[in-house]
């Protein structure tokens, strides 16, 4: 597993003069992935439960966003259209002209926005825990990490996400001794630009941009999520042209090894069916 650094050949976008550049990991080979991760995460966050898989047979590419792995913190509010911008650019980087985009809660905003802004690029979408525009809860909890973050209560922030991103089941399982070195894991996990992620999370909406979709779409749906509600999921399916939905029956936000399992399966069934036509 290794994490590449490129130059950004920004002669490609011309719509975008100049591009900061993404820490990105890249891995594996055949026909390209490119990750989009959720707020206060990364790539190994999301998806390193199945990266190894992927790479088998793709090129994974795994962009870190600003204030995530090596990416330097933003120095002005993050912007979705560059954010979108600069995840394509990577991909290109790493010599992929097209690409299937797996997008994982704020990452599923972004991975919609590449898709609409570059849609020659763009030949399947897999949108995970994701959302167009914040729903309330989803909005509150962005409001209360950012003012608890305001205030250096950073544990606070931890428990906050903690108690958000397991299940019902998850949490009655664990034994009340145990929350704060879960809070603690949770904690040491955040990166640096957590706050401008779910900045971005208050402020994104992609809702225009999903009728006017044309890539094959899979949509799956944690019905145990309470971060995200799985509505926000059902109304993605909804709202872009022939979306397939699936659903990981009682899964948390951030999946479980089993739940990442089924949705490997998922994911993987998807993508063959595109590959045989």
């Amino acid at each position: 597993m290794t994490t590449t650094e490129h130059s950004l050949p920004t002669s490609r976008l011309p719509h975008l003069p100049r591009l900061p550049h993404l820490d990105t990991l890249v891995q594996g080979s055949g026909p390209a992935l490119l990750l989009a991760h959720g707020a206060g995460g990364g790539v190994h966050g999301n998806f390193g439960l199945v990266l190894d898989d992927l790479a088998r047979d793709h090129t994974v590419i795994g962009p870190h966003y600003p204030g995530a792995g090596g990416t330097p913190v933003a120095a002005a509010p993050l912007d979705v259209d560059e954010l979108a911008d600069q995840l394509v650019a990577s991909a290109v980087a790493a010599g992929q002209e097209s690409f299937a985009v797996l997008g994982e809660s704020l990452g599923s905003a972004v991975a919609v926005r590449v898709a609409a802004r570059h849609p020659e690029r763009v030949t399947a979408l897999v949108l995970t825990a994701g959302f167009a525009v914040a729903d309330p809860v989803l909005s509150l909890a962005a409001q209360l990490i950012k003012a608890l973050a305001a205030a250096d209560r950073w544990d606070e922030v931890a428990r906050l996400a903690t108690l958000s991103c397991m299940s019902a089941t998850e949490l009655a399982a664990i034994a009340p001794a145990d929350l704060d070195a879960k809070a603690a894991q949770t904690l040491a996990g955040l990166p640096p630009g957590t706050v401008d992620h779910f900045d971005l999370v208050s402020r994104v909406d992609v809702r225009p941009d999903l009728g006017t979709l044309s890539a094959p779409t899979l949509v799956v749906a944690p019905t145990g999520d309470r971060l995200v509600l799985p509505e926000s999921s059902y109304r993605l399916a909804a709202g872009i042209p022939d979306a397939r939905l699936v659903e990981l029956p009682g899964a948390a936000h951030m999946l479980s090894e089993p739940d990442r399992m089924a949705w490997l399966r998922h994911v993987r069934a998807f993508l063959g069916s595109l590959a045989v036509k």
